[in-house]
């Protein structure tokens, strides 16, 4: 016969068993095939599932979306999901087509739709300083992201990168129910998360402010915004289009008349510019990547983006 100290462990025990077993999907339950897009995106999704699965990446390794070609394990993995996730048809343009002839079986969710995103209104042209008189407002048509109406670079500000988890989270509950309290509980880690590097970054970046910079392209307006930062201009206007000669010549004068202490490439696009624009002039040189093209895949890429961004910053800037 069992004694009372033999039988109250085994009843904690026989307690926790039950608990975790709740929590445990059936035998055979597998997380849904989940597709995503781009790099930042695919580290929310894979933050969100951590434990549960893992989501395939579309443009992997150094590639840009800008200049993206859809390869055939792309489209297997988009014909197998259940889910894709994209910023949506402005910035991806390459899958606005695939993605209507190969996802019929798949939940589509753009994340420029996503509740309580806050966007920005494209800026025209590459010189947008506050008193811009719309000047280079020609040139914006060349501009991959110009039919948007507001700026596609949503990402870079945490606070949106906290509504996205919201509506992944939400999403993969709906698809997913048997993994619902792990999602949830994944999402609360995600957002304080990014409460953490927001608060963070704003201590690291507030001595830059009234710095001006030029970079290679208009892709950081949620993060200037949110962290007031002065960017003067980029040297292109699309990222795919090298910039002329006049183009050249103009951002080359305005470093030299704004005192612009540093100028910032991306590794993914031509470098020779920043020594072209920068010739002659005390203007330093740093570099961007604001879509971790150079960062291993994976739940932790988004926020070693973001830190990278505000190191490569302060390491230019913070000498000038």
């Amino acid at each position: 016969m069992l004694s009372r100290k033999t039988l109250l462990p085994a009843a904690i025990l026989a307690g926790l068993s039950a608990s975790l077993l709740s929590t445990v999907p059936a035998r055979g339950q597998e997380a849904p095939l989940v597709t995503v897009s781009v790099k930042p995106l695919h580290s929310l999704v894979a933050a969100v599932m951590q434990g549960i699965g893992e989501p395939k990446l579309i443009v992997g390794g150094a590639a840009s979306p800008h200049t993206y070609s859809l390869k055939p394990s792309n489209a297997a993995d988009i014909e197998n999901a259940k889910l894709v996730f994209w910023l949506g048809p402005n910035f991806e343009h390459f899958l606005e087509e695939p993605l209507k002839s190969l996802a019929a079986n798949a939940t589509v969710v753009s994340m420029q739709e996503a509740p309580g995103i806050t966007k920005l209104p494209f800026r025209e042209g590459g010189a947008f300083e506050a008193d811009d008189d719309g000047d280079h407002a020609e040139e914006a048509g060349h501009h991959d992201h110009a039919d948007a109406g507001f700026d596609l670079h949503f990402w870079l500000d945490p606070q949106n990168a906290v509504a996205m988890v919201e509506d992944i989270r939400d999403t993969l509950v709906k698809a997913d129910p048997a993994h619902a309290d792990q999602y949830r509980a994944n999402a609360r880690a995600v957002e304080a998360n990014l409460e953490a590097l927001d608060r963070d970054l704003a201590d690291q970046l507030s001595p830059l402010k009234d710095k001006p910079f030029i970079v290679f392209h208009d892709a950081y307006q949620y993060f200037e915004k949110r962290y007031g930062l002065k960017v003067a201009g980029s040297i292109t206007v699309s990222p795919e289009t090298p910039p002329g000669a006049e183009r050249v010549s103009e951002i080359h004068d305005k470093i030299a008349s704004l005192g612009a202490t540093c100028v910032f490439a991306e590794p993914q696009f031509e470098p020779k510019l920043i020594s072209v624009v920068t010739e002659g002039s005390q203007a330093k040189s740093g570099t961007l990547d604001p879509e971790g093209g150079t960062l291993p895949e994976g739940p932790d890429l988004y926020f070693t983006l973001m830190r990278n961004l505000a190191n490569a910053l302060t390491d230019c800037l913070g000498k000038g």
